[in-house]
């Protein structure tokens, strides 16, 4: 990964994966919709609830704070099965989506700051 110059998630200041970002419109409607799987994670911001239908697979839905210096607090993680819709509580405002099992795999659990550079 040394030589990646691709946006990462970094979390407790070791970069664990590839991180896309979709702030656009256009972006966070399409999320991972028509993929066969996500190498890192799709970082939606600003947003307040994700849905699976028409999704090839399960995903792990950490739901985020904007925190004041950019870092992001893990509020909530979620496993979110295929064809499910959910509406998360009134603090997050950044979902980060995974494929199922990527955040007990990378040590990621509610309350800790995670960053996108």
């Amino acid at each position: 990964m040394s030589g990646d110059v691709s946006p990462g998630l970094w979390h407790r200041g070791v970069r664990v994966c590839r991180a896309e970002v979709a702030e656009t419109r256009v972006a966070r409607r399409a999320g991972l919709l028509g993929r066969d799987g996500v190498e890192g994670v799709l970082v939606i911001r600003p947003c307040r609830s994700v849905h699976s239908f028409r999704m090839r697979f399960d995903l792990d839905v950490a739901g985020c704070s904007s925190e004041p210096d950019g870092t992001l607090r893990v509020c909530w993680i979620r496993r979110l099965a295929r064809n499910r819709c959910f509406l998360p509580g009134p603090r997050a405002n950044v979902m980060v989506e995974a494929e199922a099992g990527s955040f007990s795999r990378w040590g990621i659990v509610p309350g800790q700051h995670l960053e996108i550079r």
